[in-house]
């Protein structure tokens, strides 16, 4: 992941706190810091689809996270002092969890349409959609995964071996 070029070369990265079954990103989070670039991470809103990617001040400022009832690390909702990437300068990278993937980039996340969504409200800022890399185990990779109209195709899924 930290020599892909599309990484190097971003300066905005926004990533997933990972949950046990996932990709684990916090030595790619600590490699965003030690490279001087600026991380993202998910804010979900309960009972909706909004996401927003709030921006951490450091590794360190994962400490300060609150758990949320799916057991994810993530700002409080009080928590207004952080940049949100898309009232700012928009994001250059993001690294997408999801449950399953096919070759042709389709993406089965947990069911709420938060990224996709998320990648909708990207479309319009002005920086344009940021590059999408999936971070997957090789057996999440499937023939075909079912995808809707609403669901927004990944630009490179990278797993083992791949």
């Amino acid at each position: 992941v930290i020599d892909h070029p599309k990484y190097q070369e971003s300066k905005r990265i926004a990533i997933f706190l990972s949950m046990p079954d996932e990709v684990q990103t916090e030595e790619i989070i600590k490699d965003i810091f030690k490279q001087g670039k600026e991380c993202f991470i998910p804010r979900y809103k309960p009972q909706s689809n909004h996401m927003d990617m709030l921006k951490l001040s450091s590794a360190e400022d994962m400490s300060s996270l609150a758990l949320t009832s799916w057991n994810i690390l993530q700002p409080s909702d009080d928590d207004t002092a952080r940049e949100e990437a898309l009232a700012g300068g928009g994001l250059d990278l993001i690294f997408m969890p999801g449950l399953g993937f096919d070759k042709k980039g389709n993406r089965l996340g947990r069911g709420k349409g938060y990224y996709d969504t998320y990648l909708e409200r990207c479309m319009k800022h002005p920086c344009g959609k940021p590059y999408t890399i999936a971070l997957a185990f090789r057996e999440q990779i499937c023939e075909s995964v079912p995808v809707t109209e609403n669901d927004v195709p990944i630009d490179e899924i990278l797993y083992e071996d791949c």
